[in-house]
């Protein structure tokens, strides 16, 4: 884009760098230990000093589990876990700590032995089990055990994730958990519908769990599903409004580490929404996105969730949406200097800082993703539609004079002039500093996309294409990386 043009729209700014207010990142804390059993009672100490309940449950026996923390938390009791053929020493450490006087077994003898009773016999505890036939009959009877309720919720008894993730919200309203499977309604899940005069139920998960045949003989019953795990734990948020002020995080294939999250989340009334354990899934980031959610106790070690996912929930960038617009394109090739196509180059680089700004757990946006051309209009619609919280457009700069270099940034005073302001002095000086090019500074001009664009945006010109210092800068690969890297720092450091 030619500076000479621009000048018509253009007044520099004077100003000092945008220092932020607060320099924070987003809180994270993680809740782990050197096993499931440690970590189930780290996570059971952030809630209780002392409990003199508690229900245990077998650690591959996660169907036990999955109708365990509605139980639990109406005997005010956290969920453990143990080996299935003698106590685990870290559980019973656990049971001391809290000061246990009662346990609740949950499942049969092969999920938890007679050992395990007479060893928690031995150190003073009563013991009672809950039990069935079968996971289903499990989830009935543990049902039978609570209070009355003229509402159930209902899920597939293999898909463990589905139970977990609304065993917050139903243990806060009172409701049990019944299980089913993808075939049809269980019997024993009917009998005890019927027998507790379950009025509403509500069905956790799409219908590749829960058929549609099955969902018709339920009474009144509403679904909340999802395309997956990750989908539906959020959509469980998003449709009670639950409380994030700290949210709760987990593996979603960790089930041990995820039910002990559950039982704290249900004992604080706080959001429970998975990970996998590389990276932050898109539903996850969305809905951390649209609740604004900036503080998170991660419950696992490194091997479950790992370090990637710690960092992308502290940085204050995770689930915002970036609309990212590369300039010019297809006909519309813009600069040209130094066999240098601008298009080429605004691509290049756009496609860059969406890699990192995916890394860095926001949910980039882009205006095109190849040789293609869009109106200025449809550029300004596209970031509409994407609900951006920022639009950010990407140049690089021309002049008649091949002296003429360096980076510069602008904004517009038509929207968001304060915000728009701060984005810009957020991204220009790492532009520079990553570049190494001159600073030309901030500034304001009235370039449609960002003049018209409702959200905090800002126009970037990284280079001049007809400089020949600049123009090897923008070959580079190298410092086109860098220089996506200081844009996206930028973008991180605006949301702080």
């Amino acid at each position: 884009m030619r500076s000479i043009i621009k000048v018509v729209f253009l007044s520099v700014v004077t100003m000092c760098l945008f220092l932020p207010s607060a320099l924070a990142d987003n809180s994270v804390t993680r809740i782990d230990g050197k096993n499931r059993y440690v970590v189930a009672v780290n996570a059971a100490k952030k809630s209780w000093k002392t409990s003199s309940t508690v229900v245990l449950v077998g650690k591959e026996a996660y169907a036990d589990a999955l109708s365990a923390v509605p139980y639990a938390y109406q005997k005010n009791a956290p969920v453990l876990f143990t080996n299935s053929s003698s106590l685990s020493t870290d559980t019973k450490k656990g049971l001391q700590d809290l000061k246990t006087k009662n346990v609740v077994i949950l499942g049969g003898t092969k999920s938890v032995s007679s050992k395990v009773t007479t060893q928690l016999k031995a150190m003073g505890i009563s013991v009672k089990r809950i039990s069935g036939k079968n996971r289903y009959d499990l989830a009935a009877n543990i049902a039978k055990q609570m209070n009355s309720s003229s509402t159930a919720v209902v899920a597939n008894g293999f898909a463990y994730a589905d139970a977990v993730a609304i065993a917050p919200y139903a243990a806060k309203q009172g409701y049990p958990i019944l299980l089913t499977n993808d075939k049809g309604l269980r019997s024993e899940t009917s009998a005890v519908i019927k027998s507790r005069g379950v009025k509403k139920t509500i069905v956790i998960g799409g219908e590749s769990s829960v058929n549609k045949s099955t969902y018709d003989k339920l009474p009144s019953p509403g679904r909340i599903g999802g395309a997956n795990r990750y989908e539906v734990a959020a959509n469980i948020v998003t449709k009670y409004n639950m409380s994030t002020s700290n949210t709760y995080i987990s593996n979603g294939f960790a089930y041990a580490d995820a039910a002990s999250g559950a039982s704290i989340a249900a004992k604080q009334g706080k959001a429970f929404i998975f990970t996998n354990e590389k990276t932050l899934p898109k539903a996850t980031r969305k809905i951390i996105g649209s609740k604004k959610i900036t503080s998170f106790s991660v419950l696992g070690g490194t091997s479950t969730v790992t370090n990637t996912v710690t960092s992308q929930l502290k940085n204050p960038v995770v689930g915002k949406t970036v609309f990212i617009d590369p300039g010019h394109g297809n006909q519309d090739s813009g600069a040209t200097g130094y066999g240098l196509l601008e298009k080429n180059v605004n691509l290049d680089v756009a496609k860059r800082l969406n890699t990192k700004l995916t890394s860095a757990g926001a949910l980039p946006v882009m205006s095109r993703t190849s040789d293609t051309f869009d109106s200025l209009q449809t550029r300004v619609s596209k970031g509409a539609s994407a609900k951006a919280d920022i639009f950010i457009s990407v140049h690089a700069n021309a002049n008649d004079n091949s002296s003429a270099n360096g980076t510069e940034t602008y904004y517009d005073k038509t929207y968001e002039a304060t915000n728009s302001l701060k984005l810009a002095q957020n991204i220009q000086p790492k532009m520079v500093s990553a570049l190494g090019t001159r600073d030309r500074g901030v500034k304001t001009a009235g370039f449609y996309v960002i003049k018209y664009s409702k959200m905090p945006s800002v126009l970037l010109e990284t280079g001049f294409v007809t400089s020949p210092v600049d123009s090897n800068i923008l070959k580079s690969a190298t410092y086109k990386d860098r220089l996506a890297a200081g844009i996206s720092s930028g973008v991180s450091g605006y949301f702080r």
